[in-house]
């Protein structure tokens, strides 16, 4: 491969993807459409989300490589991780940091930072 560099769903200020060398690094991913609803929808959204643009960029869970998952309150973690837990593919968890931090917008209470390898 050479060093170009794929971009997937390409605004102004961000891509929803970048694509380099078979690694697929993800934007950001926020709720859509349940701003305000509680971790579990919340996560829910995210990690469909992340499903799906995992497959746009030709990878899927099975190809995590590392997940940074950013929660508004630490008390939302036990609610995160029901939701995840049964996301994860067995035999397939990825490293994963989480961690309280203050989210661009109030009504979000979760955003999830992928890297996966792109599917052989």
């Amino acid at each position: 491969m050479n060093g170009a560099v794929q971009r997937v769903g390409m605004a102004t200020r961000y891509s929803e993807a970048a694509i380099h060398q078979g690694v697929v690094y993800l934007a950001g991913q926020v709720p859509e459409t349940t701003i305000g609803h509680d971790i579990e929808a919340q996560t829910a959204e995210v990690l469909a989300l992340i499903d799906a643009l995992l497959q746009q960029c030709g990878s899927s869970r099975a190809h995590l490589l590392r997940v940074e998952i950013y929660l508004a309150d630490l008390a939302d973690y036990d609610g995160l991780n029901r939701v995840w837990d049964a996301w994860v593919l067995p035999g397939f968890a990825p490293p994963r940091a989480c961690v309280e931090a203050r989210l661009a917008r109030p009504g979000y209470r979760v955003e999830m930072i992928v890297t996966a390898a792109q599917a052989v």
